[in-house]
Parts: C-alpha cells; sequence; structure tokens
C-alpha cells in the first residue's frame, strides 16, 4: 500500500506495500515462470510434472551393458515418476507466495496481520520453492538430456540456455534487492516512530490489512507525513538520517506507482551488478547488506566464470571446422616446406587441399556411416549413389549387387588437370564421375569426352573376369603378378567429384557375383558404353576394311569393273559387300575370343563414315 501524502518532492511509500505490492505480486509471478521454463528441456511450468509422467525412460537396472532398455509403456512411466520427481515438481509448481497472501493469512491471522508478518511469510516460502527449483535446474547446466539418454543440445540451444540463467540470475538478485530496500525503509521508519511524539504511528507505519485511512485517523496521518524524522526517511541524498547504502536507488524506486518501472529498474539493477561483480557498490555498516553484497560477487564470479567457459563451448563449437581447416593448411605448409617441394607442385597440393575442405567440409563420411546401423547405411548410400541408374550396365543389376559395390564405393577429389589414368600405367580402379569435365585420350591422339554419370577404368571388370577361372574345389582362382595396363590418359578438364571402386574391392564384388557379371547381356553392356572397347573396335575394324582378303577384293573389282554397271559404287552394292566384311570380320575377331558383335559395329562406322561414291580401289 502506497500512502498518497507528498512532501518535499517524495511520494512517501509505506513499507506494508510489500505485502500487496503489484510489483511483488509480479516478480513472484515471473519468478515462478522462469524458474518452471528452465526446469525441462521441452516444457514450461506445470507442464514438466504433466510431461514428466508420459516421457519414457531408460530402466537402471538395464544399464548394466550397452544404453539399456527404453520402457515405454504408459502404466510403468507413470510408476516411475510417482516415485521420482512427482512430489519435487508438484510443489515447485505450486503458487504458494500468491496463496498464502491473499488467501491462508488472512483466514489464519484477520485482519491484525502486519506488513512486517507478511514480508516474513513471502520471504520463507520464496526461499522453499527455489531450493528445490535449483536442484531440478542445476543439473541441466552440464548438458541438456533426455530421459532417453541421447544428448540434443545444438550450440545455439547452450547459448541460449545460459544467457536465460544469466537473465535469471539478474532477475532474482534484483528482487532481492527491491525487497530488502523496502526492509531498510521500514527500519528507518521504525527508528523515526520510536522518537516521534505521535503515539499512533506505529499503525500508519505497518496498517495491515483493508486498514481504512478516514475521520480522525486521516489527521494523525497527516501529521505523520508531514513529521520531519519519517520524511527524512526518504531523503536519500542526506548520509547522516539513515545509511542506506546499496538501497538508495530502491528507495526512490519505492515511491514510483509504475509497477513494470519498478520491476524492469530491479532486473537492470540485478544484470548490472552480476555484470560487474558489485564493482561499483559502497555497502553500509549494515551486516546484512554487507552479505548481499558478498552474496552478488560471489554469484557473478560463478556465473561469470560459467558463461565465459560455456561461451568459450559455442564460439569453438562454431569455428571448430575453421580451426581445424587452418591446422591443416599450417601442417601442409610445414610438410612441404620440411620435403622442399617445387613451386609448382606446392601451387597443386594447395589447390586440392581447398578443393577437398570445400567439398567435404572437413567431414569424415565413412567414419560417420560406420557408426550407423547397416540398414541406414545401406539406405544412405543407394541415396548417395542414385547417378549409378545413369549407367546403362547397373540398370542391369539387381539390389544385392548393387548394395555390393555401392558399399566399397569411396568418394575421390580431383583437381583440373590431374590424370586419373594414363597411358602405359596400371588400370587398379574404376572412376565413376559425379560432377566434373574430363576427357579420355588414345594412344593416336584421339579425344572423347567424358561427364557426370560416365564410367571410366571400366576395362577393368572385364580383364578381371577373364583371367579368372574356376579351381576344383569350385573357388575363384587369380594368375598373380598380371595387371592391366591402360591404353588412354583419362585427364580432368574441371575439378572433378568422383567414386572410385579399387581393384581390390572389384575382385572382391567380381568373385561374389561372377555368375552374373558373366551374363551376356551385362558383357555388352559393359562393351557398348566402354570408351576403351570401343576404340578396340572400331581399330580393328578399319584394320579388316583395308585389308580384306583378295577374295573380297577380286569381287569389289570385277563388280565394279563390269560394263552394265556404272564405274562408282551404289549405296546398296555397299552395303552388300559391307555385310560380307562384316561376317568376314566378326568370324575373326571370334577366332581371337572376343564376345561382341563386330557386324553391329561395322554398321555404325559405315553410319558415320557413308562410303556410297567411293572408288573401290582406295580400300
Amino acid at each position: 500500500m502506497v500512502t498518497q501524502g507528498l512532501h518535499g518532492g517524495h511520494a512517501e511509500a509505506n513499507p506494508a506495500a510489500v505485502a500487496r505490492d503489484p510489483v511483488v505480486g509480479e516478480l513472484i509471478g515471473r519468478q515462478l515462470r522462469w524458474s518452471r521454463s528452465e526446469g525441462s528441456p521441452f516444457t514450461n511450468g506445470s507442464q514438466q510434472a504433466l510431461t514428466g509422467a508420459i516421457l519414457a525412460y531408460v530402466a537402471p537396472e538395464s544399464r548394466v551393458v550397452g544404453a539399456g532398455d527404453l520402457v515405454d509403456e504408459p502404466k510403468k512411466i507413470a510408476v516411475h515418476y510417482l516415485r521420482g520427481y512427482f512430489l519435487l515438481d508438484f510443489f515447485v509448481v505450486l503458487p504458494l507466495p500468491q496463496v498464502i497472501i491473499l488467501a491462508i493469512i488472512p483466514r489464519s491471522f484477520g485482519l491484525s496481520t502486519t506488513a512486517d508478518d507478511a514480508k516474513n511469510y513471502l520471504r520463507v516460502i520464496i526461499l522453499l520453492q527455489y531450493v528445490p527449483r535449483i536442484i531440478r535446474f542445476v543439473p541441466l547446466l552440464g548438458g541438456r538430456q533426455s530421459a532417453t539418454g541421447f544428448i540434443f543440445e545444438s550450440a545455439w540451444a547452450n547459448f541460449v540456455i545460459n544467457l536465460l540463467m544469466f537473465v535469471l540470475a539478474g532477475h532474482v538478485v534484483g528482487s532481492c534487492w527491491y525487497l530488502f530496500g523496502l526492509q531498510r525503509v521500514n527500519q528507518c521508519l521504525q527508528n523515526a516512530c520510536s522518537v516521534s511524539n505521535i503515539s499512533s504511528c506505529k499503525v500508519f507505519r505497518d496498517c495491515g490489512l483493508n486498514f481504512d485511512i478516514g475521520g480522525q485517523n486521516e489527521q494523525i496521518s497527516q501529521q505523520w507525513v508531514n513529521e520531519p524524522a519519517s520524511t527524512a526517511c526518504f531523503d536519500t541524498g542526506n548520509d547522516t538520517n539513515f545509511q542506506y547504502g546499496i538501497y538508495q536507488q530502491a528507495v526512490l524506486l519505492a515511491t514510483k506507482h509504475s509497477a513494470v518501472t519498478r520491476y524492469v529498474y530491479s532486473l537492470f539493477w540485478g544484470f548490472q551488478q552480476i555484470s560487474t561483480l558489485a564493482g561499483n557498490l559502497i555497502p553500509s555498516y549494515f551486516e546484512g547488506e554487507v552479505l548481499f553484497t558478498m552474496a552478488i560477487v560471489g554469484l557473478g564470479l560463478l556465473l561469470f566464470a560459467l558463461l565465459i567457459g560455456n561461451m568459450q563451448n559455442f564460439l569453438q563449437a562454431l569455428g571448430s571446422r575453421k580451426l581445424e581447416m587452418q591446422l591443416r593448411r599450417r601442417d601442409v605448409e610445414q610438410w612441404m616446406s620440411h620435403r622442399r617441394l617445387p613451386e609448382d607442385l606446392r601451387r597443386r597440393v594447395r589447390h586440392a587441399e581447398r578443393f577437398t575442405w570445400a567439398a567435404t567440409q572437413g567431414v569424415n563420411e565413412e567414419e560417420l556411416l560406420s557408426n550407423l546401423p547397416e540398414d541406414i547405411q545401406r539406405d544412405i548410400r543407394r541415396h548417395f549413389f542414385r547417378f549409378l541408374n545413369k549407367v546403362r550396365l547397373f540398370t542391369l543389376m539387381d539390389w544385392p549387387i548393387l548394395d555390393a559395390i555401392c558399399d566399397k564405393l569411396r568418394q575421390n577429389l580431383y583437381i583440373s588437370g590431374s590424370d586419373i589414368l594414363y597411358q602405359g600405367g596400371p588400370v587398379d580402379k574404376m572412376i565413376f564421375i559425379v560432377r566434373g569435365k574430363l576427357e579420355s585420350i588414345s594412344a593416336d591422339g584421339s579425344r572423347a569426352p567424358l561427364q557426370d554419370g560416365d564410367v571410366c577404368g571400366e576395362e577393368l571388370l572385364t580383364w578381371y573376369l577373364e583371367h579368372s577361372s574356376t579351381n576344383k574345389d569350385g573357388g575363384k582362382s587369380r594368375f598373380h603378378g598380371m595387371r592391366l595396363v591402360a591404353i588412354r590418359t583419362v585427364r580432368c578438364l574441371t575439378n572433378v567429384e568422383a567414386f572410385v571402386l579399387r581393384a581390390s574391392d572389384l575382385e572382391q564384388v567380381t568373385g561374389q557375383f561372377a555368375r552374373f557379371l558373366r551374363n551376356p547381356r551385362v558383357q555388352g553392356a559393359i562393351r557398348y558404353e566402354s570408351p576403351y572397347w570401343r576404340t578396340i573396335a572400331a581399330a580393328r575394324i578399319q584394320v579388316a576394311w583395308r585389308y580384306p582378303t583378295r577374295s573380297v577384293s577380286k569381287t569389289l573389282h570385277e563388280r565394279a569393273t563390269t560394263p552394265s554397271r556404272n564405274t562408282k559404287l551404289v549405296c546398296g552394292d555397299l552395303i552388300d559387300v559391307s555385310n560380307d566384311i562384316g561376317v568376314h570380320i566378326s568370324v575373326k575377331l571370334k577366332n581371337q575370343d572376343k564376345m561382341f558383335d563386330a557386324l553391329e559395329i561395322s554398321k555404325d562406322i559405315l553410319e558415320y563414315q557413308p562410303m556410297c561414291l567411293v572408288d573401290p580401289m582406295a580400300l
């Protein structure tokens, strides 16, 4: 309750206002909301008690081995929660300060209850409720953990939690400061009343509930308002009257009628003192004030150390990848300097490191996948390797073979200008291009473009199938010491992201699925899509065209020199002859154990190189 008198430019504040002061109710309400909001990682306020009865938990007796068993039966969950923190959570969420002040005190003690009594009850109830709140809140500072045992916090969530904790501490300190300031005003008025000639001044100092100022009481009240001793309690500029110490601003704040102003300023004061470790506070000689200042300094140090540590972890979490990249670059530079690499080679290494980091962001995908269940790994790899559907060879394969191949694929990154395969070098891998452009350079200088979805090194698959045999036990055996040599160079025109199937992994796959891979359709798909086999086929067909048998040459010469025919071949005659030559080529290649149809390839070459008006003698 605030009296309506004004004296010396100050509005007089009755300390009894603490019992029904709107700001006290607001502080208590906010205090309850803050504490309950920090009590659970998922809910606010009383929802913690509700969700605690439906959230699954891990049985303690099952934690001997592994993560334990998750109990999700509603009855067992409810019994477990009732035996656990139910009573504590229920006590925390009860609005005890409001109930006691507004209901219990008037009915139990009657209208004679003083403001001092209400203040003492309020202080006891708040302390009783804050202790269990701290018990439930402090464990969350070490990491927010769910009932299933899984950590789900992020760096930003941790930052927000610690910031809210800092604001909550400022709220508590500011509320205590305002309450203790009113107590000091009450003490000053009590001292003034003891030396005053007004006998009933105690009634106006601590008027209790529903005190009515009227009649003679109003006249006495005016005398008390104008009493120099009581007026001096609100003159904070004169320290000779009463030593308020750190509560001088609280005395002036108590004269404000706006509850919002009083709460916001109290919150600001608490936040400021925690942030500055009470560095600007000079307490009086009152013991309680000194202890309160010491508590602010200790709380500020604790929160400051905790906040700095958490902020450091937060910033490290945000910049951990960048720091890791910087350390990696420094190590690479030191290594290149130690090995005295030439500048051109150093430039290529730096380019490769930058491209690798940009593509992977420093994440080891294989290590990440290895910790997941097998079915999730399989589905993730299928998602990664959807580009395999663009390859005609893999459209003929079943999922077991594709899963076996996907399990062996590893990501590789190549920078512009790199040679994935080089002529005369070993072919020790199959490369599936995901992104980028390459070119295949044959021995004669011909070039074939390669891009997204293409495959190079596919001749290794056929080579493994051809150079394998079946032993007496039915197992696969290899010819050791034999290696496939590349007859072309595959060069990167841009930065290339690709997946690589190593020779050792390919050998395992061909050993497991040899019967399927020997299917003529699969073999035909391999050779039809392969630039390697296309180059070989074109070379052999050109040889067969330029060096036909004598009988075929004689037939061509006779047809061309017949008087009834033109000296130039027509397209129909050439097609007939091409069929004869195609049969000759297919027989010749069949003798060399080549399993593709040269007749079809010869027709393709005729379509690309029409020879309808070619002199037969030029063949």
